[in-house]
């Protein structure tokens, strides 16, 4: 069997980091398999559904690496893989199931399904539609000559159930006692969810589906569906939704839920790649650093639980810094002077080059996001420096820092410019203040760049130089008066 899997976004948002995972998990199963990962567009929704999210969607999953060998842009056998083109296919199958039996045109109003309602919450009983309202061919037929367009609703057999094996949750059973009778076709001629997509899974002979549990539910009315167009069943492997850190439901009230904004962030595809993999996913040997590569060779859909993961911002932003720390020196000096020209608005000169070439090892070090490591190098590069507020309340308003300044420029007017000789001659300044090294060398770094968060501080003197450091330590004194 050729394995063929799909990932089927709708375009009325930007793309959600649980539908970032669920594009992956489809991808890597597809990879493994040597199948074919199909991009399909679920834009029923005309009034929701924007330019600007089908762009976002687009460029969050090729930020990622994710390709696809059929749909949308790439093209295939179906057309443009747009759900938006194809309600004549969608009305062809809901009319054929009225023929054969297998659906109905129905005739309940808003009032009928609110007293159906109201009487399943006297009984106590499931609320379900069962067809008490449907419609003879012949009524279905006045009412549509008349201008009117009942929906059409799918027959449910009770009693009954059905039953699938879940690739992820195992053995799954739903009474069709909690089944309605469902619209698969709205009177304003759209298709439903159910229909649409059922249709479309079995047009492209999708083998897999690969989706979040909050379809679960819907998986009887889609087997059902499936059914009655006498195509095979697919194998189901429903994902466990993602929880932020506080167990609940991730929302907005977590951070940010939107691929893009991990884009925008600094953060690397590859760490973000291998964030959402292992988030339900165990590659084995308590392994959380795994190239690509070893994801496809390893992924497997047993291997994935059923338990909510959690979605740890802190967690990825170490996983971040583990990779910025596993690029060569020579590419991340390279990403770091893209990121300063662009922050400056020009490029830098050959003597700041240089500069910025001898201080990447150290920002690599610390670094955790890429937007970060700019603003961290910035110092290098003014005249003037910008102080942080926060930095300056917090460091420069000590008795200390005023001696310390003062100690430092005298000290380093005569100090041989290398590491060591700067590190000598502030150690010794230090001493002969009887000041700690804590007190008397974070006024020197907020002076020289700042911020209290700053390359080491050595380095950044040798840096800047003898000029504009003693400088800016006096520039410190005159402001704090």
């Amino acid at each position: 069997m050729n394995v063929r899997v799909r990932f089927a976004p709708s375009p009325t948002g930007y793309l959600h980091v649980g539908g970032g995972r669920t594009a992956l998990y489809n991808w890597l199963f597809a990879r493994h398999h040597g199948g074919d990962f199909i991009l399909r567009s679920d834009d029923t929704d005309a009034a929701r559904s924007t330019d600007e999210f089908r762009t976002d969607i687009l460029e969050s999953l090729r930020w990622l690496g994710i390709d696809w060998d059929e749909g949308i842009e790439v093209g295939g056998p179906h057309g443009t893989y747009r759900q938006s083109d194809r309600f004549g296919r969608y009305k062809e199958v809901a009319e054929a199931f009225v023929a054969s039996g297998a659906a109905y045109y129905d005739g309940a109003t808003s009032d009928d399904l609110k007293q159906i309602r109201q009487e399943a919450t006297a009984s106590g009983s499931s609320p379900v539609y069962d067809g008490r309202h449907s419609l003879e061919i012949g009524e279905a037929e006045r009412r549509i000559a008349a201008g009117e367009s009942p929906p059409i609703r799918f027959a449910v057999l009770r009693p009954g159930e059905t039953r699938f094996d879940d690739a992820v949750r195992g053995e799954m059973a739903f009474d069709h006692a909690n089944v309605d009778d469902f619209v698969i076709l709205r009177s304003d001629g759209s298709p439903t969810y159910h229909l649409a997509s059922t249709v479309d899974d079995v047009d492209y002979g999708v083998t897999h589906v690969v989706r979040g549990e909050d379809i679960l539910s819907s998986t009887p009315k889609h087997i059902l569906t499936t059914e009655a167009m006498g195509a095979e069943l697919p194998t189901y492997a429903h994902l466990s939704l993602l929880n932020g850190p506080d167990g609940k439901k991730l929302s907005k009230r977590h951070g940010d839920t939107a691929i893009r904004a991990y884009r925008q962030a600094g953060f690397l595809p590859v760490a973000v790649v291998n964030f959402l993999a292992i988030l339900g996913w165990s590659p084995g040997d308590d392994e959380e650093i795994v190239p690509v590569a070893e994801m496809v060779e390893r992924f497997d859909l047993g291997a994935v639980s059923k338990n909510p993961a959690v979605f740890d911002t802190t967690k990825l932003e170490w996983m971040n810094g583990m990779y910025i720390r596993q690029m060569s020196p020579g590419e991340f000096s390279a990403r770091l002077g893209v990121l300063v020209a662009a922050d400056l608005g020009r490029e830098p000169s050959v003597d700041e080059t240089q500069s910025l070439v001898d201080l990447a090892p150290l920002v690599q070090e610390r670094a955790k996001l890429l937007t970060d490591v700019a603003s961290q190098v910035r110092f290098l590069f003014v005249e003037e420096v910008e102080y942080d507020d926060e930095s300056w309340e917090k460091v420069m308003t000590t008795p200390e820092a005023r001696v310390s300044l003062l100690g430092a420029a005298s000290a380093l007017a005569t100090a041989e410019w290398t590491h060591d000789g700067v590190e000598a001659a502030l150690r010794a300044m230090l001493e002969q203040q009887e000041l700690s090294a804590r007190r008397g060398l974070q006024p020197l770094r907020v002076a020289l760049t700042g911020s209290s968060v700053s390359p080491p501080l050595f380095e950044s003197i040798v840096a800047v130089g003898r000029r504009s450091t003693v400088a800016r330590f006096e520039t410190a004194l005159n402001r704090l008066g």
